[in-house]
């Protein structure tokens, strides 16, 4: 592996390191009360709230990106596996059990992409995805763990 290989896996660690960490801090102010279809019908109105869903879904799409599709196929390439589509990516590092579920892993890019689209329209299909996005920041999270531990436990960073 050489050396340029190596710093980019370095710096995709620090990046995802500190969105995990800046992900985890968002949702704990915007899950202070419960988030639902009430709350959200305020965002016109609720400055504050809306930058903060505006921020979680940022970060949760962010963190799934940089770690879907950057940090997982470089740490493939650099265990000598071959890289593919994202679907056989995931399905290889579920096997390697740095994932513990693709299928799981899909269902939160559909949330990203509900939280995205559904923004404005309908509060209830809005308050439905960002709390079930909620339940998957440790998904996000555990899988970046995994990586860096497997990238670090054969010293390729």
């Amino acid at each position: 592996m050489t050396n340029d290989n190596t710093l980019r896996l370095q710096f995709l660690v620090r990046v995802i390191g500190k969105e995990s960490k800046y992900l985890q801090q968002t949702a704990s102010r915007l899950f202070s009360q419960p988030v639902d279809a009430r709350l959200l019908a305020t965002l016109e109105s609720n400055i504050d709230l809306s930058e903060q869903l505006d921020a979680f879904a940022s970060r949760f799409g962010r963190l799934q990106d940089n770690i879907g599709d950057k940090l997982l196929p470089a740490t493939l390439a650099a265990l000598g596996e071959k890289t593919g589509p994202v679907l056989d990516n995931l399905n290889k590092a579920e096997k390697y059990g740095w994932l513990s579920s693709a299928d799981n892993w899909l269902v939160a890019r559909q949330l990203r992409n509900k939280m995205v689209h559904e923004y404005i329209e309908d509060p209830a299909i809005l308050a439905e995805a960002i709390n079930a996005a909620r339940q998957f920041i440790s998904l996000l999270q555990d899988f970046a763990t995994a990586l860096t531990a497997a990238l670090t436990d054969r010293k390729l960073i």
